[in-house]
């Protein structure tokens, strides 16, 4: 058996205590972590931030060791489409390299910035790899993401030889074993006699970004009984001025996972996906002809390819794509792909049994409303970005793909023959989802903060809001209202119209996940009360 895919069967629950108190910031743990898992060049799977907070004289400074923390619901586990990501039964969150496609749906549903995927080998010196590097190269690693496993060879291992994660260090987290101060401490915390556990119990600890619900397997310690006390964060420290200096190690820099290709799947597909619903809605209300309506359905089935065909581009290991149907008991970027499979299908037997056209387009149609609603889970699910998790993006991206298929079948009227039976319903849907999408925004913007999108993110989306008014919102009132009249130009302003709603929702989809895409950052709600001036230890300090 692979030690790797052993699995205890037991009711561990293995973590790390982290004391804020005792380290140093040395970082011999990075440099333990790196040697023992050859991780490449600008890839740590344990690092150490050096925090300073405060204006002189008022200063404090701490290093604050992070890396994923094996949370016990982590979130990166269920949105993984091929199952590589798994949480073994002691707690441990693993990869498996071999089923992985890099789609880096894990490392943007991780609040903890746990996650890399490295495409290209780099060496540490100019002109390649050494020869040494090239003997540590770990090959299943490149294209597919990486993280820190708890060093999980060592801890199968301790099964087999009846020794002790946490006690002996042969089977103990190389970062554990290697810390100078014994800062970071491993067990289980499923053993009430265990060293994390009693420090758990024995100390004032706290969880990182616990109010996300991951339930993080790492505690940090932030007081020294009898010596220094704990402290709240400052206002001082969580103001905008201060989260908004990208020099502040605590603030979350913009994720880099998904690019311009991720972005256009949401643009296009999301638009195709509106496009096919709202035709089908028009067919249905005698509006459109079956002969228009698989036309137009084709027209929006290229528009979709070419947006899956970007993913495609993106994903790390193009040849394992098909690997991506695997996880449909949990992730949506697999049900996502499970519509499109029967997308194309139903729309080919449309043409090809003409007889079956009704019952195939309304197939394409379901499919489609299906792949309208994955795509949407799929940003919200993305719960290390925090203006992607916000709990209002699954009805903006509905609404907005309606929106824009609506605007997208106005826009193809004009080339119809004949074209649609009546502008009038039209019109009033247009107007209907211009005035659910501005409404919904407003909502957005105004309960960002609340929903913990930081100042940095929030500028970009102010920045945004007046264009995306007025192209997404305004205009297409402003041209679907004379439709309601009729009138020799009403085909040509609905087209418009619809242009405009398109060219406004493609805005906010791409600011959202190219701009206003910082990844959550880390917080210190508790911390020691040690530095200098008011944030100065007290001489002595008796525990309550």
């Amino acid at each position: 058996m692979n030690l790797t895919e052993l699995n205890t069967g037991s009711a561990k629950r293995y973590g790390m205590i982290v004391d804020l108190n005792r380290c140093v910031g040395c970082q011999t743990c990075t440099i333990a972590c790196k040697h023992s898992n050859d991780t490449p060049p600008g890839v740590q799977w344990r690092k150490v931030l050096d925090v300073e907070q405060g204006t002189f004289p008022d200063v404090s400074r701490l290093f604050l060791v992070t890396g994923c923390q094996h949370c016990a619901v982590p979130s990166c586990v269920p949105v993984c489409p091929t199952g590589a990501t798994r949480q073994r039964e002691d707690g441990l969150v693993t990869m498996d390299y071999d089923l992985c496609i890099g789609c880096a749906s894990c490392a943007v549903a991780c609040p903890y910035q746990a996650r890399t995927i490295v495409h290209e080998k780099e060496g540490y010196y100019a002109g390649g790899q050494t020869e040494q590097e090239k003997q540590t190269t770990h090959e299943d690693r490149y294209g597919v993401a990486n993280k820190c496993t708890f060093c999980v060879e060592r801890i199968d291992t301790a099964a087999i030889t009846g020794l002790v994660p946490g006690v002996d260090p042969e089977v103990t987290p190389a970062c554990a074993t290697s810390c100078i101060t014994q800062a970071i401490r491993f067990g289980d915390f499923a053993d009430p006699s265990s060293t994390v556990s009693k420090l758990a119990q024995d100390s004032r600890s706290f969880q990182m970004h616990a109010e996300l619900g991951n339930d993080p397997q790492i505690k940090y310690l932030y007081e020294v009984p009898q010596s220094t006390p704990g402290r709240a964060a400052d206002a001082a420290d969580l103001d905008d001025e201060r989260q908004s200096d990208p020099a502040n190690p605590l603030v979350g820099k913009p994720q880099t996972f998904w690019d311009y290709r991720a972005a256009m799947n949401f643009v296009l597909g999301g638009m195709a996906a509106g496009l096919m619903l709202a035709a089908w809605l028009a067919h249905a209300a005698g509006l459109l002809g079956t002969y228009a309506l698989r036309a137009v359905d084709t027209a929006a089935a290229a528009a979709m390819a070419v947006g899956l065909f970007f993913v495609f581009l993106k994903i790390g290991r193009k040849a394992r794509f098909l690997y991506v149907l695997l996880r449909p008991q949990s992730s949506w970027m697999t049900r996502e792909t499970w519509c499109v499979a029967f997308i194309y299908p139903a729309l080919g037997a449309s043409w090809v049994w003409p007889q079956m056209a009704q019952g195939a387009l309304a197939i394409v149609a379901l499919a489609a409303a299906g792949f309208l609603y994955c795509q949407a889970r799929i940003l919200y699910a993305s719960k290390g970005i925090p203006a992607w998790r916000a709990p209002l993006m699954p009805a903006m991206l509905v609404a907005t793909g309606l929106s824009e298929g609506l605007g997208m079948l106005a826009a193809l009227s004009v080339t119809m023959k004949p074209p649609l039976a009546s502008l009038v319903p039209v019109a009033a849907a247009g107007i209907a989802l211009a005035l659910i999408n501005a409404w919904l925004w407003q909502r957005y913007i105004a309960e960002a903060r609340a929903n913990g999108i930081g100042p940095l993110a929030r500028g970009e989306l102010a920045s945004t809001t007046p264009i995306l008014r007025g192209l997404a919102h305004a205009a297409p009132v402003l041209l679907y209202l004379p439709c309601l009249a009729g009138g020799a130009a009403a085909a040509w302003l609905a087209a418009a119209a619809g242009v405009a709603a398109f060219a406004g929702g493609a805005l906010w989809k791409l600011v959202v996940i190219l701009r206003a895409c910082h990844v959550q950052g880390f917080a210190l709600p508790m911390q020691p009360q040690r530095g200098s001036g008011k944030r100065a230890a007290p001489e002595r300090f008796s525990m309550p």
